[in-house]
């Protein structure tokens, strides 16, 4: 019985560690821009993907914490969370000009519901098509769901005119991260 407990707090603190990690990958991930624009003639879509890399950097490490993949599946799982990023944005930028004449709240919330999907399904798809990936989609539904959901959150950065600090990144990193965690468990 007391394993059982152990096991479970175990488990609990290492998904708050996840957690917190997704926190301050998320926190840096607004900052890199006015670092990445330093560089410069770096292509737009490089450009895009090297925001990512703190969250992809956490990703890899996760891949090869919680899972048996080997080392160059996680770093695999790291250039899946780049190119999601690239893809997440461009999406999301997509709808916002797709729905030009709706009011800002409408276009950031259909722009940040967009970019959470396509971001998270990329990362879904890539991750679990890795070797000791999970394979069946219900194991990757809690991550779809919650990346969806709190992108809607870009609205929120938008109405409060955030732009070097935000509420999307450390939440969604956060959540997307830990519910990683738990489809790599299943």
């Amino acid at each position: 019985m007391t394993q059982a407990i152990t096991s479970a707090d175990t488990s609990r603190n290492s998904l708050l560690v996840v957690a917190a990690g997704g926190v301050i990958s998320g926190i840096l991930t607004p900052l890199l821009p006015t670092l990445i624009d330093m560089i410069v003639g770096l292509p737009g879509q490089l450009r895009i993907s090297l925001i990512a890399v703190p969250f992809a950097a956490l990703v890899f490490i996760l891949v090869r914490r919680f899972s048996a993949n080997p080392w160059w599946a996680a770093g695999l799982a790291a250039i899946v969370t780049m190119v999601a990023f690239v893809c997440a944005v461009n999406a999301a930028i997509f709808i916002e000009g797709q729905t030009a004449g709706a009011a800002t709240v409408m276009r950031y919330l259909l722009a940040g519901l967009t970019g959470g999907v396509v971001g998270t399904a990329v990362m879904a798809l890539g991750i679990g098509l890795l070797p000791a990936g999970p394979r069946a989609a219900a194991a990757w539904w809690p991550m779809l769901i919650t990346g969806t959901l709190i992108g809607t959150l870009l609205a929120l950065d938008n109405a409060l005119g955030l732009d070097q600090l935000s509420f999307l990144y450390p939440v969604w990193q956060a959540a997307v991260a830990v519910r990683l965690v738990m489809a790599l468990r299943s």
